[in-house]
């Protein structure tokens, strides 16, 4: 089975504004019947509107695609179709955007007033900017981050908008099933054409729910020292390592 489908015209519902970007808001979604209205909602009720909205379903079974058509007036193309999980999805779904900057959300997530704050922060398209996020409703100021810091920790998928010009150069490797998002991070964090700027609006809500909230990548976790190594710089892999040394001497204490 495949659907493939051109959304409602943008025009209709977000008049382009060329005095501001264009973003490409990206939504992935496989049998989220339960709570993809909602996420549906939160995008189209923006007060920022120079947006394009994707939707990219990996052959639902519930009533997930009755719900997207509901809305392809306010959606700027979808398709459902088999993919080899979230970031095969995310990269196609890349292919067909064309927005200044690149977005993703989750169908269990929803936008928060804080996203068009922060779309009035993207001035430079050699910056990666990002922000806080609320996590089930409940709102926990993340930060700016540092290099240490991304070694340990990822910044959130959903607090970041990416620029196009990021997926010129890379895209999300498979290899990482649930981590390809930590993997580009480090990538971009290392490569001096980008900046991270941090401001701190929330975002987004982010639902502690989904696949990488509640599995590990055991194939990100074998490389991930390698990985630090790599991109981060030899002072923080040795952070990172007596980090790591630190925290199996504790548990071997238990």
């Amino acid at each position: 089975m495949l659907i493939h489908q051109k959304g409602g015209s943008r025009e209709n519902h977000y008049p382009p504004d060329p005095a501001k970007p264009l973003i490409s808001i990206i939504l992935v979604t496989l049998n989220a019947e339960a709570y993809l209205r909602t996420c549906l909602l939160s995008i189209i009720n923006q007060q920022y509107t120079n947006i394009e909205l994707l939707v990219f379903d990996g052959l639902s079974t519930d009533s997930t695609i009755e719900i997207i058509k509901e809305y392809d007036t306010q959606i700027s193309y979808w398709q459902s179709s088999p993919d080899q999980g979230i970031y095969d999805a995310m990269n196609k779904a890349i292919q067909q955007s064309t927005g200044d900057w690149i977005y993703f959300i989750g169908a269990d997530d929803k936008l928060l007033p804080g996203f068009t704050n922060m779309c009035e922060e993207l001035t430079s398209k050699s910056n990666v900017y990002y922000g806080d996020m609320s996590y089930s409703g409940k709102v926990t100021s993340r930060k700016k981050y540092s290099g240490y810091r991304l070694s340990k920790e990822t910044i959130c998928h959903q607090a970041i908008f990416y620029p196009r010009a990021a997926f010129e150069y890379y895209s999300y490797d498979l290899h990482y099933p649930l981590a390809a998002d930590w993997a580009l991070n480090l990538r971009l964090w290392s490569d001096k054409r980008f900046k991270f700027v941090f401001f701190p609006h929330v975002i987004a809500d982010f639902s502690l729910s989904g696949a990488s909230s509640l599995n590990q990548d055991k194939n990100f976790l074998e490389d991930q020292t390698r990985l630090v190594k790599k991109y981060l710089g030899f002072v923080i892999y040795l952070r990172f390592c007596i980090k790591k040394l630190r925290t199996r001497y504790k548990y071997r204490e238990y």
